[in-house]
């Protein structure tokens, strides 16, 4: 893992990296000392490490005590752009245009995606684990939409993963790894989701197998997630990871 710059304000530290072909950003509290909680920041479809949401979902996070890691996703962000995620991007475009189901065009895009963002997670969050600043504490997952997409493969592969914050996507591709994921989760669901039915959404909280998980839905399109959701995805890894 090789740092190439650092800058602190508001009592956060933020250190932009690479490692290997990888991207990404550690938030951390100012002046942090030994170990303490990790959430991995998954963002969505289009977006990239430091989308407004992301960076302030980080710092918001950070600033309560947590150690929080955001990379681009394959194919985002500063990750170069390879021809066959041009042709899938198209056909999901074309094919939504034609009044496909927007779920199974998304869940193509997001399996082509998958297996090399998982290992890309899982190979930050062990470099990031051995830093002196952060070390082998409890790690969380928190993903929306592609985040979710993206993120369930992951917590069904990496046992180092105790709690996630998911949502905003349907149970399509998806439902065998939801199956094998037992870790606490909250869930959000947009009520009005223009890009993803209601009953897929629920129907991908309903696949999950975790003995705890709860769903907050609140009414607006796939963007309008209400801003106290954070405070409360907060709490949820408060109780989780403390």
């Amino acid at each position: 893992m090789r740092f190439t710059s650092q800058t602190s304000s508001d009592g956060v530290t933020e250190q932009f990296f690479t490692l290997d072909e990888i991207p990404g950003v550690l938030w951390t509290p100012e002046d942090p000392r030994g170990t303490r909680p990790l959430i991995l920041l998954g963002h969505g479809g289009g977006q990239h490490k430091t989308a407004p949401g992301t960076v302030s979902r980080a710092r918001r996070y950070a600033a309560d005590g947590f150690a929080v890691v955001a990379i681009d996703a394959p194919n985002h962000g500063d990750r170069p752009k390879d021809e066959g995620f041009g042709r899938v991007v198209a056909d999901m475009r074309a094919g939504m245009a034609a009044g496909e189901n927007p779920g199974a065009l998304v869940a193509g895009m997001h399996g082509y995606l998958a297996s090399r963002a998982v290992a890309d997670w899982q190979a930050v969050l062990t470099a990031v684990q051995r830093l002196d600043h952060v070390g082998v504490g409890p790690v969380g997952y928190c993903g929306l939409s592609m985040g979710c997409g993206l993120g369930i493969p992951l917590i069904a592969a990496e046992p180092r993963i105790r709690a996630a914050v998911l949502g905003l996507l349907g149970v399509q591709g998806l439902a065998e790894d939801a199956a094998r994921i037992t870790v606490p989760v909250q869930f959000l669901v947009q009520w009005d989701d223009q890009l993803v039915p209601r009953d897929e959404c629920l129907a991908l909280f309903d696949a999950l197998a975790s003995a705890e998980k709860t769903l907050h839905a609140n009414p607006g399109s796939h963007g309008d997630v209400p801003s106290f959701e954070v405070d409360s995805s907060l709490r949820f890894f408060a109780r989780h990871l403390s």
